[in-house]
């Protein structure tokens, strides 16, 4: 990263926890959303598989909340560009930023599967989105990179298709964003199993994200060392389930139909606690890392969908141990119940 934009990106953030929310204390102890008057607010895209897991809608969902996240763009990824941009759209509505630019991702051969929100999707017609709809997801991202007055901050929560894709037709892009993604297990595997994996986003599409990782961008990745230890419970759980805020509504909703749909990731009792939230780790990390235990290292991805640390790999940003989970978990109630973020001047 140039030393210009490492400046930027320390700069903003500081800007973004320290002005604007200042006073306005949370009984976790950290600042509670309010209207952003004075805040540096981060520019962001989205590059999301939002449809399979139902972890992607609480990330959009929380990414809507973050009063420091300005987003810019929201591009659905991994195939089923038709399904998942719809979804995208109606959900945006639902939460109240229809404003927000979405993006048609690129198909991905072989990806099928079912629909585990068409339930609540039904019949949408993207036409009636009242923002704007790139038919070319990947395009789209790169022209908001290269003409955004700020350097941008990348948000991948799933396979890298998109992000490999707008690395090859345009390099330049790495000079003027950061990326933050929802990828990996360094030393812990799924559920604190000690026993590394080959983490689902990687494994998809292991060529797209050693593309990523090894792009000239800053890198900041939540593995699963961090991310799959995400659930919300108890008080926490109970205040985005009795919340009449329109996000955490229809986050419930789609949690709801999605748990009827995947048995299979779904916990025991949907009104009692959240799946496995891997996704809104990485929102966090666009805003702020000290919940973290963050360690600089040298990732690699094998051809079998693994990151493993490498001698002689690109270094990066690791968040591979938590400080205070059950303060991200009350940080995470707390926002997604608050007021959402000002809608950005696209």
């Amino acid at each position: 990263m140039k030393t210009s934009l490492r400046r930027w990106v320390v700069r903003t953030v500081l800007a973004a926890a320290l002005s604007g929310v200042v006073g306005v204390l949370s009984p976790t102890g950290f600042a509670a959303p309010a209207a952003s008057v004075g805040v540096q607010r981060i520019p962001v895209i989205l590059d999301t598989d939002i449809g399979d897991d139902i972890d992607d809608t609480w990330a959009l969902g929380l990414l809507l909340k973050c009063p420091e996240l300005d987003l810019k763009l929201a591009v659905s990824d991994y195939g089923r560009p038709t399904y998942r941009t719809r979804l995208l759209a109606k959900l945006l509505v639902a939460m109240g930023r229809s404003d927000v630019p979405i993006g048609v991702g690129i198909e991905v051969a072989g990806v099928g599967g079912e629909e585990s929100q068409g339930a609540w999707l039904g019949d949408y017609d993207l036409k009636t989105y009242p923002g704007r709809v790139h038919a070319d997801g990947v395009q789209a991202m790169i022209d908001l990179i290269l003409s955004s007055p700020k350097p941008v901050t990348l948000i991948a929560i799933g396979p890298l298709s998109n992000v490999a894709e707008a690395l090859k037709r345009e390099p330049r892009i790495a000079e003027r964003a950061r990326f933050i993604g929802m990828h990996g297990s360094v030393r812990i595997g799924y559920g604190g199993s000690t026993n590394v994996a080959a983490e689902w986003n990687v494994k998809c599409a292991p060529a797209a994200c050693r593309a990523a990782l090894s792009a000239p961008w800053e890198v900041t990745i939540t593995p699963l060392d961090t991310c799959g230890l995400v659930q919300l419970s108890g008080s926490t759980f109970s205040k985005v389930r009795e919340s009449n805020d329109p996000v955490a509504k229809t986050i419930l909703a789609n949690y709801r139909v999605w748990a009827a749909k995947r048995s299979d990731l779904a916990p025991p009792s949907v009104e009692r606690l959240s799946s496995t939230l891997f996704d809104c780790v990485a929102i966090y990390l666009a805003t702020g890392t000290e919940l973290c235990g963050m360690e600089r290292l040298p990732i690699g991805v094998t051809d079998e969908g693994f990151t493993r640390i490498e001698p002689g790999a690109k270094p990066m940003q690791v968040a591979t141990s938590w400080k205070r989970l059950e303060s991200f978990h009350e940080w995470m109630a707390e926002r997604l119940t608050g007021p959402n973020a000002p809608a950005s001047g696209h």
